[in-house]
């Protein structure tokens, strides 16, 4: 699923994962990967959290049970 990504999964997990968790805009969650040292675009989180959002979610709420 994340194959042909510029970026390790792990980093992409991370940047849809803070996003509904913290309530936070795309910016917001550009600033923090930056503070990793992860140059990414907001854009291209917003990209992320379209497509593997749902993956995410199922995850989280197999989780909870």
């Amino acid at each position: 699923m994340y194959k042909h990504h510029r970026y390790p999964p792990i980093i992409i997990k991370q940047a849809v994962y803070f996003k509904p968790r913290f309530t936070l805009s795309y910016r917001d969650v550009e600033e923090l990967l930056a503070i990793r040292v992860v140059n990414v675009d907001h854009s291209t989180i917003q990209r992320w959290f379209f497509k593997f959002s749902k993956e995410i979610e199922h995850n989280m709420n197999q989780r909870k049970k």
